[in-house]
């Protein structure tokens, strides 16, 4: 069955069929499709433009089609050339002629842009909880580690002494605002399409402002070749999940660096590595590698659907098919993907001596050793060089800023008194650090009390 073709001689090329059906992935979005054609026949019904009795038939019609869509009774065939048309033929033949009425006032372009805009808003949803759930794991890891020292790094060499929680706190950072975006695309786009018809609205008395209403929209939208032609709300989403997944690829490449034989800061849990098929050493952290890899994908469906859109002239054309495919793929693969991070990093160990030593032998105490000649009135510029020095003679010897002598120091700067080994101690070098967003622990539970009021308010969609 078509929804046209009255006006046509001859049937569609096979191929031509093909290339032009949808239903392979647009069935995707059944529940939305009966979810729509519900409220469209309850205001058709509510302005009389169909009778109360075909209203309720329809709407009893489409809630047995769910149920046995859902149950496995009936099944979504490819016979359909889309989604719109499978609900419409299967309600005909179960309800008659009332339901040849449902299509009154509706066009495929304003149906298929509502399903479309219902799938989105559902599932920046189902993304926003995973987002939630992944801080909640990663709060629970900050709150263990206030005095896990590490090294911190710039350019990937060790700089200065930090916490694993402070390093944890700046991913927690980059959820929030992830989250804060998704929580912005949902009120952009939460306006209801439906009733702009294919792009000039209907001559029927529709009451958009109640199908709005029936779908939990904030309104109606207020231009209908907009309506029908709209997807920045899809673009922005994908641009979102794009965002996310660049957080977890850093975040995932830290776990690989972390991970291996040279830094043994972690140690990844069996359940979430694998091993070879020729070194039975091996214990390789794939998904973390995974993750990192799968953010490509989804920027290719970003870059895909920027693309499509950037030469349609006003309003609807068939290339806006092309929005579904590559969406519904990235959507499953961002929230595979946080789902899995998540769980890698919950049962994931920390090897606190490990890092702590390599903070030690990194010189990430150096600043820490420059600010206290400062503090004894040295210039900075020239505590700077002084400590250089210091370094190079170091290295010289292999060893660290703590494991030289007083003697030693004062040979460089006779500023230098006993009372510099407390400056540069690990401990000291991180708890003097004050500031908010600093590493302290002070400053770190004040932090974690401003994470646990955002969790608690919990800001659900």
């Amino acid at each position: 069955m078509k929804l046209w073709g009255g006006r046509f001689t001859k049937e569609t090329n096979e191929l031509v069929n093909n290339f032009n059906a949808s239903i392979s992935f647009d069935q995707k979005f059944y529940k939305q499709d009966i979810e729509g054609s519900i409220a469209h026949a309850t205001m058709l019904a509510a302005q009389g433009i169909i009778s109360e009795d075909e209203g309720k038939q329809i709407t009893d019609g489409l809630k047995g089609i769910l149920s046995d869509i859902e149950s496995g009774k009936l099944e979504i065939t490819d016979e359909y050339e889309d989604i719109h048309t499978f609900m419409e033929a299967t309600l005909i033949e179960r309800i008659g002629d009332a339901g040849k009425k449902l299509h009154t006032g509706r066009s495929r372009n304003d149906q298929v842009a509502l399903d479309m805009r219902l799938y989105t808003r559902d599932e920046v949803k189902n993304v926003d909880e995973e987002v939630r759930e992944l801080m909640e794991v990663i709060l629970r890891i900050i709150k263990e580690n206030v005095e896990t020292y590490m090294p911190g790094f710039t350019h990937l060499q060790k700089a200065q002494p930090v916490t694993v929680a402070h390093h944890f706190s700046a991913y927690f950072e980059m959820f929030k605002r992830d989250r804060s975006r998704l929580h912005d695309i949902y009120k952009r786009m939460n306006y209801c399409p439906l009733g702009a018809g294919a792009l000039a609205g209907t001559t029927y008395p529709l009451n958009r402002e109640m199908t709005a209403s029936l779908l939990c929209f904030d309104g109606p939208t207020l231009n209908s070749m907009d309506s029908v032609s709209d997807r920045d709300y899809v673009i922005e989403f994908l641009s979102a999940l794009s965002t996310i997944m660049m957080h977890l690829s850093r975040f995932s490449e830290e776990i690989c660096i972390w991970n291996s034989n040279e830094y043994k800061f972690i140690e990844l849990d069996d359940a979430f590595s694998t091993g070879s098929s020729i070194m039975p050493q091996k214990k390789n952290p794939d998904i973390a590698e995974l993750v990192r890899g799968k953010t490509g994908r989804v920027y290719g469906a970003l870059m895909s659907i920027l693309t499509t859109m950037k030469g349609i002239p006003l309003a609807y054309n068939k290339d806006m098919q092309e929005d579904k495919e590559l969406t519904f793929d990235a959507i499953d693969t961002v929230k595979g993907c946080v789902s899995l991070f998540k769980g890698m990093i919950d049962t994931m160990k920390f090897n606190d001596a490990r890092m702590e030593d390599s903070a030690k032998k990194g010189f990430t105490n150096a600043t820490d050793a420059a600010d206290y000649l400062v503090k004894k009135g040295v210039p900075f510029r020239d505590a700077h060089g002084i400590v250089g020095q210091l370094v190079l003679m170091c290295i010289d010897k292999g060893i660290a800023l703590d494991d030289l002598s007083l003697d030693e120091y004062k040979k460089i700067s006779p500023v230098f008194e006993e009372d510099v080994y407390e400056a540069i101690s690990l401990k000291t070098c991180v708890e003097k650090r004050l500031t908010l967003g600093a590493p302290g622990p002070e400053v770190m539970n004040k932090v974690i009390g401003l994470y646990d009021e955002y969790m608690k308010d919990n800001l659900k969609l």
